[in-house]
């Protein structure tokens, strides 16, 4: 596994960042790249390439961080209806960076942020087999 990636960097202090939050677990900062305003990446300072790799603990601490942001977004200027919270698993999941990391999105009306999807209506037999498959994979 190659260790590198742009958050090393910043986690390092060897890449500038517009750092929100920082604790002895996790760091938040502003994306360079946001789909909003105000849009955050909170990030593990262990690097961990996919969820499966990251530690339960971290991962926890990850998620109330990204609360905590997604509150202050609320009471901030300018203030947002509403946050979306979004992590890639994977490259096929759309994510970019190797370096498992969470997106605090801040909403607002018509910022033209959006999921987009066709939802299906599977039969219950089928919702059954699926979730007989998942059970079985989690032990």
């Amino acid at each position: 596994m190659n260790p590198y990636t742009i958050f090393a960097e910043i986690i390092a202090g060897n890449a500038e960042s517009s750092r929100v939050y920082e604790d002895d677990v996790v760091i938040a900062f502003m994306d360079i790249r946001p789909v909003t305003r105000g849009h955050v990446l909170v990030v593990p300072k262990k690097q961990a390439r996919s969820l499966a790799e990251l530690d339960p603990d971290t991962g926890g601490r990850l998620f109330v961080v990204g609360q905590k942001i997604a509150a202050a977004l609320r009471a901030s200027d300018p203030r947002c209806a509403g946050v979306n919270l979004f992590l890639a698993d994977g490259e096929i999941a759309g994510q970019e960076i190797f370096h498992v990391h969470l997106h605090v999105i801040p909403r607002t009306s018509g910022d033209g942020f959006g999921l987009r999807a066709r939802p299906t209506s599977p039969e219950r037999a089928e919702l059954d087999t699926q979730a007989a498959h998942i059970a079985n994979a989690l032990g």
